[in-house]
């Protein structure tokens, strides 16, 4: 189901975006909305939606290793609990490393889309 389901949502992520770059109709054209030569779709456009597509798969893929993170060390405790405090610091260590690890990633994105 869970295959399925990733199928369904990358073809339609797909789709999406080629609604994007589909050139705008004659009667579109004519009326000015659209300058260059067309396209619905401009290259500042094209800029910040790389750079939003971007920024939300960083913050994706450092939600599911922070949550990873300690969903693992929430179940070692409670097989363990005369460990926790042995698990608790490595846990937060490697949290701030994900956490600044996407910073850098966001910066870098927001870096892409101002750039001229």
């Amino acid at each position: 189901m869970q295959k399925r389901f990733s199928k369904i949502a990358l073809v339609m992520l797909v789709m999406g975006l080629a609604v994007l770059f589909v050139p705008a109709t004659p009667a579109m054209a004519a009326d000015g909305a659209s300058a260059e030569g067309g396209s619905m779709l401009t290259t500042l456009g094209a800029a910040r939606l790389g750079g939003a597509i971007g920024a939300g798969l960083v913050i994706m893929g450092a939600a599911a290793g922070i949550g990873r993170i300690g969903g693992s060390a929430v179940e070692s405790m409670a097989r363990q609990p005369e460990v926790a405090g042995q698990i608790f610091t490595p846990m937060i260590l490697t949290a701030a490393l994900i956490e600044g690890a996407t910073f850098f990633a966001l910066i870098i994105t927001m870096l892409a889309v101002n750039a001229k």
